[in-house]
């Protein structure tokens, strides 16, 4: 089973690249995939690629029902 998760840009990196904020882990992705994406805009992001841009709404709810399942810190440990 593959899992795709949203992540928040945080950094825009050259060669289609942004740094992306999960639970307070940072990594790099490629933005090669998704045209017009901004800092702080919410990304599905699976195996090191942006697929596409999403809704924030949509981004908390997912994010929230995963930190309620045990599968990433919630937003209060994350600022811990």
């Amino acid at each position: 089973m593959c899992l795709a998760v949203p992540a928040r840009v945080v950094e825009l990196l050259d060669e289609d690249r942004a740094t992306v904020s999960l639970g307070g882990v940072k990594v790099a992705c490629s933005l090669a995939l998704v045209e017009g994406v901004e800092v702080g805009d919410y990304v599905i992001v699976h195996v090191g690629y942006a697929l596409s841009k999403l809704d924030p709404e949509e981004a908390e709810r997912t994010l929230a029902l995963l930190a309620e399942a045990g599968t990433i810190p919630s937003a209060a440990d994350a600022a811990v």
